[in-house]
């Protein structure tokens, strides 16, 4: 029975996610992943150009997605209002996905040659939030250290929401922006004793 491209795709990081849980990122091959995932080793390479991309797929898909909420937020948001509000329109994806995306932090996080890539990943989405908010119109300076900054404060609430399933993403989204802003505040001067 024929099955669809995009439901190999499924199984194929399902399959990999659980093989990568069981036996490690260096103790699985690709032809394992496939054999769980019921397809041929040439249907995973069809899909992904290597293992490690097996967890980082929908990448591409996030740029355009981040890029593209930041150029609809109001034109009157500061940069980091208007990062948080992209953020949380992206945040929505990853909460429909947390069955799937819980576990597969916990991997990169033991995994040397995912964090590699995972942090080859971020750099690249931080470039595409500096380019969105230079067509803003933010300066070339301040949009890399916006796009620095709110990406760090984005990772800093992914991380908050994987430890605390209570919580929804957005609200550990508002908090961690509401911790960046109290501490980008003036600090008002000392009282005298």
């Amino acid at each position: 029975m024929p099955r669809s491209g995009a439901d190999a795709r499924r199984r194929l990081q399902q399959a990999a996610l659980e093989l990568y849980q069981e036996r490690g990122f260096d103790g699985t091959t690709a032809a394992e992943i496939a054999a769980r995932a019921e397809v041929n080793e040439r249907t995973f390479f069809r899909h992904f150009p290597d293992k490690r991309e097996v967890l980082f797929d929908g990448e591409a898909d996030l740029r355009v997605t981040l890029m593209q909420a930041i150029a609809d937020a109001p034109g009157n948001l500061e940069p980091f209002d208007a990062l948080l509000c992209a953020f949380r329109k992206s945040a929505r994806n990853l909460e429909d996905n947390r069955p799937f995306a819980e576990p597969r932090w916990k991997v990169i996080a033991v995994t040397p040659a995912l964090r590699e890539r995972e942090l080859a990943k971020h750099a690249w989405l931080t470039d595409a939030v500096a380019e969105a908010l230079r067509q803003r119109g933010v300066g070339d300076g301040p949009a890399d250290l916006a796009a620095r900054t709110g990406w760090a404060t984005y990772q800093h609430a992914v991380q908050s929401w994987v430890d605390d399933p209570a919580q929804s993403l957005d609200k550990c989204l508002s908090q961690a922006f509401d911790d960046l802003r109290a501490l980008s505040a003036p600090t008002p001067p000392a009282r005298p004793a």
